[in-house]
């Protein structure tokens, strides 16, 4: 089963690391996921740019609206996310522990399995 693992966490928290903060928490990351190719479970993984470079396209009028910025006011952005192959949702939250150690401070992970929409892609 795949399972995305979404990462939030407060952006201006985020945003407020030096360069060699970010790079020792993405070092970090790095044996997690280095681990995971390892086994053949690492899917896609994506960082994404802050909620200032977001567009939202609201729906629920005839003709929807773009606004800038994320869809929501937040305390917590979603700020990437994994697809990994997991046997279990017990697997899936041994891995999503794993990322959170290696990612300090607060915020949360939100997990959810895959269905696949596309047919014909490579993973896994």
């Amino acid at each position: 089963m795949l399972y995305a693992i979404l990462c939030y966490n407060p952006e201006d928290v985020v945003s407020s690391w030096t360069k060699e903060e970010d790079d020792a928490v993405m070092a970090r990351l790095a044996v997690v996921q280095d681990e995971l190719t390892k086994q053949g479970r690492l899917g896609p993984v994506a960082r994404l740019l802050p909620t200032t470079a977001a567009t939202t396209l609201r729906k629920g009028r005839e003709d929807p609206i773009v606004i800038d910025g994320p869809f929501a006011e937040t305390k917590e952005q979603l700020l990437g996310f994994y697809i990994v192959d997991c046997k279990s949702l017990d697997e899936a939250l041994e891995t999503t522990r794993d990322l959170a150690r290696a990612n300090p401070g607060t915020g949360s992970y939100e997990i959810r399995p895959v269905g696949i929409f596309r047919p014909g892609s490579s993973f896994p």
